[in-house]
């Protein structure tokens, strides 16, 4: 349901809220499509100049909804709506900044990759069991993160799939800062604030050119995009997503 996303401008910004709380804001189709439609209409409002992700306490996100990835691994519809946040992501014009406390899977560790600044509490945990599910990286993370983290750093990560505490995120250059719980929200707005009152123009071209050319990156994400369709029905991935939602009941 779209309601489990929450959508609300202040000012020049707007705010985009995982709201599905008890499924620790796990991502069901419903909620990737009302966040590309939300970046693609914030992008188009001159009014808005700066993009905000948060979760709910405690929860960031914890991926993707394994029900949908159940689907497709026994065979129903593969669903684009994942794969058109990712490219819209890549292809965000303004801003970003996010604030993740708690638990951050999947593409809740992923999608700080695409962010300018994120702030992150110190229970927070990121880590992608891509591997262990018998899946592979998502949201252009095989690309980005050797360039953040480093090749061992990245493997860390998205190989291993180790769990990297905010504090070492921060060491490696994955967020930006790490805040009490309590100051996130405001560590967060006052951030974004910053970057609203900044000349809009000055700042694109400055962010473009730090960025570079996105065309590698929406390479890469058709490129991730296409293995991990194929990864999920696979026996491999079957079996390994079959196993963990098993435990978890």
């Amino acid at each position: 349901m779209t309601d489990h996303i929450l959508v609300e401008r202040q000012g020049a910004i707007q705010i985009i809220r995982m709201n599905r709380p008890d499924k620790k804001n796990a991502l069901t189709r419903a909620m990737y499509a009302k966040m590309s439609q939300t970046l693609a209409s914030g992008d188009a409002d001159p009014a808005i100049r700066v993009h905000v992700f948060l979760g709910v306490p405690g929860a960031f996100s914890s991926g993707n909804d394994l029900a949908d990835f159940m689907v497709v691994a026994t065979g129903g519809d593969g669903g684009t709506e994942v794969w058109d946040f990712l490219m819209a992501l890549a292809r965000v014009e303004k801003p970003i900044v996010s604030g993740v406390d708690g638990i951050a899977v999947g593409i809740g560790t992923t999608i700080n990759l695409h962010c300018d600044l994120t702030f992150a509490t110190p229970r927070t945990v990121f880590r992608t069991p891509f591997v262990d599910l018998g899946l592979v990286p998502e949201a252009g993370s095989s690309l980005l993160a050797p360039r953040v983290l480093g090749q061992q750093g990245a493997f860390a990560l998205l190989g291993l799939g180790e769990g990297f505490s905010a504090e070492r995120a921060k060491a490696a250059g994955l967020i930006y800062d790490v805040v009490e719980e309590a100051a996130l929200e405001a560590s967060v707005l006052a951030a974004a604030g910053q970057i609203a009152a900044k000349p809009p123009q000055a700042l694109k071209i400055a962010r473009d050119l730090m960025r570079g050319s996105r065309d590698d990156l929406v390479a890469r994400i058709g490129e991730e995009s296409e293995h991990f369709r194929e990864r999920l029905k696979s026996d491999e991935a079957r079996a390994a997503l079959t196993a963990f939602m098993t435990r978890k009941k």
